[in-house]
């Protein structure tokens, strides 16, 4: 969902309560109309003969509309079944593809970094410390900060990345002789592409209007149960049935949350990645080089 959107701006959490008090209000109100309409169907056929005759039992104990209360009841919690399925897949798709995305982005900014320790000094300094500030931001964002905060780093990412380009083609002048110049381009343009990719998969989400469905399905569904059971112990048990219904949706749109939910994609490769660039000198990756020649002055 989008963060503007009606449904995004209010916490999981105030949205479950919410909703589960409709639902199990509607429950309530359809337990009791129904109710009251078998109540007056039962004065009805008593009234309309004698109570006693044989006739006027078997219409009280089994009425047509008995057989279609029980076939309702399997069909609408089937269909809600498969609503919620279906939405909770499209939900877990994204998800699974964000988690991709942050390993993805991991690997391309580890071998960005080790094939800018090619470059000669100042450029390899620069563009290390770039690789570096740019990972600590991708986690800042990660982790969903307020949307002032965001945007602040959404312009501070943006930032960077020109800051990286302009530090590639500033070194890129120092080994364009050798073979190696075109990988180091290609490793620095994947780190920029994927920083497009993770932005699009985090703005990816199932439309709102399938969660909008989902939840007038859901206080219709209560409202047509409550219509069928007569007893309180059935009031009860579909309580916790709505209970986990309820669970269930407020799980799919916990999930369809990157910015503001509980369940994110873990931020762990990036992490280790941030870790390991600030552990590793780079006068390490120099230990087997061999220092260039001095050319001789002429004279």
């Amino acid at each position: 969902m989008l963060i503007s959107s009606p449904l995004a701006s209010i916490p999981v959490v105030i949205l479950g309560l919410v909703l589960f008090v409709i639902v199990i209000g509607l429950t309530w109100v359809g337990m009791t109309l129904g109710t009251r309409v078998d109540g007056k169907r039962r004065s009805a056929t008593t009234v309309s003969g004698d109570p006693k005759a044989p006739g006027a039992a078997a219409a009280d104990t089994d009425h047509p509309d008995d057989d279609v209360n029980g076939a309702i009841v399997p069909a609408v919690l089937g269909l809600l079944a498969l609503l919620l399925g279906f939405t909770f897949a499209l939900a877990v798709d994204r998800f699974e593809t964000r988690r991709g995305l942050v390993l993805e982005e991991a690997n391309a900014i580890g071998t960005a970094y080790l094939q800018t320790q090619i470059l000669p000094d100042p450029h390899r300094a620069r563009l290390s410390a770039l690789l570096t500030r740019y990972t600590d931001n991708r986690i800042a964002l990660a982790e969903g900060p307020s949307p002032e905060q965001q945007q602040r780093q959404l312009g501070e990412n943006d930032q960077i990345i020109n800051d990286i380009w302009s530090a590639t083609l500033a070194g890129f002048d120092s080994i364009k002789q050798y073979d190696v110049s075109s990988t180091f381009v290609s490793s620095i343009n994947a780190v920029i592409d994927l920083d497009t990719s993770r932005k699009t998969g985090r703005m990816a989400h199932v439309p709102e209007e399938v969660f909008w469905m989902l939840i007038i399905y859901v206080l219709i569904a209560a409202f047509i149960i409550g219509y069928i059971i007569r007893t309180q112990a059935s009031f009860y048990l579909s309580c916790v049935m709505n209970l986990l219904v309820v669970m269930s949706l407020m799980l799919i749109m916990d999930i369809d949350r990157p910015a503001s939910g509980g369940i994110r994609e873990s931020q762990l490769p990036m992490k280790l990645l941030s870790q390991s660039m600030r552990e590793q000198s780079r006068a390490g990756f120099d230990r087997w080089r061999t220092p260039p020649a001095v050319q001789p002055v002429s004279r």
